[in-house]
């Protein structure tokens, strides 16, 4: 994993301040007949990509791997219409054995490990391709 910034990426860096932050955040993926599932979700900035980690057995990683793209919504948890909106790919998915990245985003979150050990987990990796601001976050 790389976390160097490619010069075309859509993110500020004000963006990424927002966006390291543990604000609450909506996913949506698309169903095998284009209609979209939207879904709360953990995230993390890591560089200029975007680390989800999923249940194994969920539904929406089915859909990740049918149809790689996906909509995250990042709002600011103390002003709700100030938020990024973000369109990408996931370009890698890979299992967490360890479960070492469902716990850094549990701990991202609320500072303590990730509760539920006996389900196999896979994170992730979301490759930003758009961004759209709005409230404080676009005039940041």
């Amino acid at each position: 994993m790389s976390d160097s910034r490619p010069s075309d990426s859509p993110l500020t860096d004000d963006l990424r301040r927002l966006l390291a932050l543990p604000n609450p955040c909506v996913m949506a993926t698309l169903r095998r007949d284009g209609s979209p599932v939207a879904v709360p979700t953990w995230y993390r900035l890591v560089g200029d990509r975007i680390h989800l980690n999923l249940d194994a057995g969920r539904v929406r990683l089915q859909h990740l791997r049918r149809d790689p793209r996906v909509a995250l919504s990042v709002l600011q948890v103390d002003d709700w219409y100030s938020h990024v909106s973000i369109q990408g790919r996931v370009t890698e998915i890979t299992e967490d054995p360890d479960l070492s990245g469902i716990d850094a985003l549990s701990r991202h979150y609320t500072d303590q490990p990730y509760p539920v050990r006996d389900r196999a987990r896979v994170d992730a990796w979301v490759e930003v391709e758009r961004v759209h601001t709005w409230g404080a976050a676009a005039r940041s």
